[in-house]
């Protein structure tokens, strides 16, 4: 559904993703792997026309997207879950969830609302609290939640599990394959190497930049150095 091409990005004169190539297929769930610093912010921007590419391009379902303003890439149907959740605090759960099919799906608010309900039933209990009173996982159900509600026909998350407990970390990796299992392709950019791996049905490492490792998800987990880098065996 996306193919990434030899992409340059970067701020000004400074450069931060280089030569990145990578393809997410329908139905897939894609890790994009990685530490601080590595480029994973700038390339979820790039994708979401947030940064214009100084060299490469993105297709979606073959059209060319990289350049577009980010509301038209919303209107293809690429939604990015930012990192940091990026609710509106003083707004219901309610109003936060709607603000979501401002641009695509307002057409079916009413049923991708309970549809959002039946995938995070804990929200329903919430539905008229203000969002910035609710816990760290409530807020990132929220978040996903506002994204479903734009039909998305890729969901591009950015670090789902940040700021989360050990226990809630495994739940939100539950829900994000519930998801997926209905078909949704997604992109799941993480630091968390073991439970993105887990679900994920193929991965890429970026480093400095530039993607070093990339294969299945079975084939990553046995990689020696992705062990040695990232979960110190």
């Amino acid at each position: 559904m996306i193919s990434i091409r030899n992409l340059d990005a970067g701020y000004g004169s400074v450069s931060v993703l280089r030569d990145v190539s990578m393809e997410i297929g329908e139905g897939e769930i894609v890790a994009v792997l990685g530490s601080n610093g590595v480029g994973k912010t700038t390339l979820n921007n790039t994708l979401s026309g947030l940064i214009r590419p100084s060299a490469g391009e993105v297709t979606f379902e073959g059209s060319v997207i990289s350049g577009l303003p980010p509301a038209d890439i919303v209107a293809h149907g690429l939604i990015h879950v930012p990192e940091g959740r990026k609710l509106f605090p003083n707004l219901s759960v309610r109003d936060n969830l709607e603000l979501g099919s401002y641009k695509r799906g307002r057409a079916n608010r009413s049923q991708n609302l309970d549809k959002v309900l039946e995938v995070f039933p804990k929200l329903r209990e919430r539905i008229e609290q203000l969002a910035g009173t609710l816990s760290g996982g409530e807020q990132q159900m929220v978040a996903i939640g506002r994204g479903l509600m734009s039909e998305p026909k890729v969901l591009l998350l950015d670090e789902p599990s940040l700021g989360l407990s050990p226990l809630l970390v495994e739940q939100m990796f539950a829900l994000i394959k519930q998801i997926n299992d209905t078909g949704l392709s997604l992109i799941l950019v993480e630091q968390n190497v073991i439970q993105s791996l887990a679900i994920a049905d193929r991965a890429y490492v970026i480093e400095e930049g530039s993607v070093t490792l990339s294969g299945s998800a079975a084939e990553l987990r046995e990689n020696s150095d992705l062990k040695k880098s990232y979960l110190g065996l």
